[in-house]
């Protein structure tokens, strides 16, 4: 496995352990971690920038969708300072996975995230 292919696993290993903590103060070290100090993500529901709004959207996911976890599908991308991998959001106790989607990240020299664009493939009605 080549050095970069290794920074895009590591970026997005951070990005999903970040997505799936569910402690306050452990999820706030957890997007230390995963994203630059003026990191910022958007999707069609969010448009944020830096750790603490970061660490709020997480929250509001968690917070509607108990009992889940987001896990990668298929395999991470990559070239320069860009990577892209699909994931799902799957229910722990029954193996649903009613939301799934796609995201680009952009990569600062430290390995940590600048930009997450995020598109959602599957969202249940109403949420």
């Amino acid at each position: 496995m080549s050095v970069n292919t290794d920074r895009y696993q590591t970026a997005a290993a951070r990005y999903f352990e970040a997505w799936n903590a569910t402690e306050p103060e452990a999820r706030g070290k957890a997007v230390a971690a995963a994203w630059a100090p003026e990191g910022g993500y958007t999707d069609p529901l969010a448009d944020v920038s830096g750790h603490a709004q970061i660490t709020a959207v997480i929250a509001a996911v968690h917070e509607q969708f108990p009992g889940f976890v987001f896990r990668p599908l298929g395999v991470v991308d990559g070239h320069h300072d860009t990577a892209r991998f699909g994931w799902e959001l799957v229910n722990e106790a029954e193996g649903s996975a009613p939301v799934a989607g796609f995201d680009v990240i952009t990569l600062s020299e430290d390995g940590r995230i600048l930009r997450v664009l995020g598109f959602l493939d599957r969202v249940p009605a109403g949420a």
